[in-house]
């Protein structure tokens, strides 16, 4: 064992019995969690409205407090940003994470209090760190270099002390200073503001490292990749960085990428873990190799809820606390944070696969599916049968999003893929029958929707660049920054098509 994995050891034994003891006790510690949120925001503005104080049960809490979306805090936001203390949490609160999310044109701007950076988000990294060592004791991950691909960070104008930025450029300016020396580029081209400027100093910076750890988005980090093997000549990964052992990977489900990166790291000893960090909080992290869903952490100053999909929209939607919900089922997430969110909607869609330890995946966002015929079609339905469909053909995908073609008199409806290949199938047509047929193994509604009102999908194969030139044509290139990839109208495909047309 390395010297650097016995001091990892050492330092997160105890941390790994908080986990075990946690995963034995979810209930009390959940409610543990909320006791003392609502006690430490009790003297706050939003903590008085809503009497914290008198605050004794869960029951209490969810008759009380309403569930809210960003736009119903906007308001407290804006004045945080503005230099005001003690709105929604008790602690001085100077970073906002920039969120442009998937489904909103407008930037959401959450905020990360210092509880909530140390206490979730680096706890969550630390974690993940712990769990991996843990898993992998003699491991040379952790002698080497971590490539973490990141966002950018500005200055708000509204406050000279207020800053904000992707959550990951978040976390690049607050690292210690011992925990940067464990990573490459230094921060400087890491919050780089211009994508393509950053990719290629990235490049140029990191090729003679010793990497030994990627960590960040899927898609993204496949830019990064294939500009590499570009600029060096090598076929694969591991003729650059021989050392290469494991990517951290979150932000989009990784199924359709899978073979991808097999591909191009083709070492057996290369090894995967999914976390869940979003700009609203840390919540969950791939602890086991042989299971791709994640452990639900519950000590991180996070206390959720989870409503029922058929809730959403409703004037008073119900939620169900840790120990009422059921596996195999979809609810939308909704959290109470240690820098202040109350009862927030965060926008994705889970299901359970285990409850003894709480155990997840990520299986949508309530604004990302198509159901414009019942069909009910969802990210995950949509990426493992793109997977499949890959599998079958030998073909790659980079991008994809799908939305509805409305039926019109005398024709029957259907959705549309624009897919942008990275290595495209030999037979288009066949690969979209691959893709229709598995969506109906994987989804009855839309199976029985095909037998009656809907033709099978249509397949349009975009140009390569079409998804990276839509979102810089948004500002949104790179990053964190992601292509809705199922929407329930023509909004996003259209523009798309109308920009490879034009």
């Amino acid at each position: 064992m390395a010297i650097i994995n016995t001091v990892l050891s050492l330092f997160s034994q105890k941390r790994l019995a908080q986990i075990e003891r946690f995963k034995a006790e979810p209930l009390h510690t959940q409610r543990q969690c909320l006791q003392e949120l609502l006690a430490q925001a009790a003297g706050t503005e939003y903590g008085k409205k809503y009497d914290f104080a008198s605050i004794l049960t869960t029951e209490q809490y969810r008759e009380r407090l309403p569930v809210v979306h960003y736009e119903d805090i906007a308001g407290y936001v804006k004045r945080m940003m503005e230099g005001e203390n003690n709105l929604l949490w008790h602690e001085e609160v100077r970073w906002f994470a920039k969120s442009s999310g998937t489904t909103d044109a407008k930037s959401k701007f959450i905020p990360v209090s210092p509880s909530g950076l140390e206490e979730c988000h680096f706890r969550g990294g630390r974690d993940a760190i712990a769990v991996f060592n843990h898993l992998y004791p003699d491991s040379g991950t952790f002698s080497g270099k971590t490539l973490a691909l990141g966002g950018s960070s500005e200055v708000s104008k509204t406050n000279s002390n207020c800053r904000y930025g992707d959550l990951s450029a978040i976390m690049i300016s607050n690292t210690p200073f011992w925990a940067n020396r464990m990573k490459t580029p230094d921060s400087s081209i890491m919050l780089m503001p211009n994508w393509d400027e950053k990719i290629e100093k990235i490049c140029e910076t990191t090729i003679k490292e010793d990497v030994r750890c990627l960590a960040g988005v899927p898609s993204w980090f496949l830019t990064v990749i294939n500009k590499i093997l570009e600029k060096t000549g090598k076929s694969n990964l591991y003729e650059v960085w021989p050392n290469l052992e494991l990517f951290i990977h979150g932000g989009i489900s990784f199924t359709p990428y899978r073979e991808q990166y097999r591909r191009l790291l083709p070492n057996p000893k290369m090894k995967y873990m999914e976390t869940y960090n979003a700009s609203e909080g840390f919540f969950g992290l791939q602890d086991d190799p042989a299971d791709t869903s994640m452990l639900l952490m519950l000590d991180y100053g996070v206390y959720y809820e989870f409503m029922p999909t058929s809730e959403l929209g409703k004037a008073h939607p119900r939620t169900l606390l840790l120990e009422e919900v059921e596996k195999g089922v979809n609810y939308a997430l909704i959290i109470t944070t240690n820098s202040g969110l109350w009862r927030y909607m965060i926008g994705d869609t889970i299901q359970f696969t285990s409850l003894k330890p709480y155990k997840f995946k990520i299986t949508g966002r309530t604004k990302l599916f198509i159901n414009a015929f019942g069909e009910e079609v969802i990210i995950d339905n949509a990426t493992e049968a793109l997977n499949y469909a890959c599998r079958e053909t030998g073909a790659e995908v980079y991008e994809f999003t799908a939305a509805p073609i409305f039926m019109e008199e005398g024709k029957r409806g259907a959705h549309e893929w624009l897919v942008e290949f990275k290595t495209p199938p030999a037979d288009p047509e066949a690969f979209a029958g691959l893709l229709d047929s598995q969506l109906q193994r994987l989804n009855s509604d839309y199976e029985a929707k095909r037998m009656l009102s809907l033709e099978r999908l249509h397949l349009r194969l975009a140009r390569p660049g079409l998804f990276n030139d839509w979102l810089k044509s948004k500002g949104k290139l790179g990053g964190q920054h992601k292509v809705p990839r199922l929407w329930n109208d023509r909004t996003h495909l259209d523009e798309l098509i109308k920009m490879q047309e034009g």
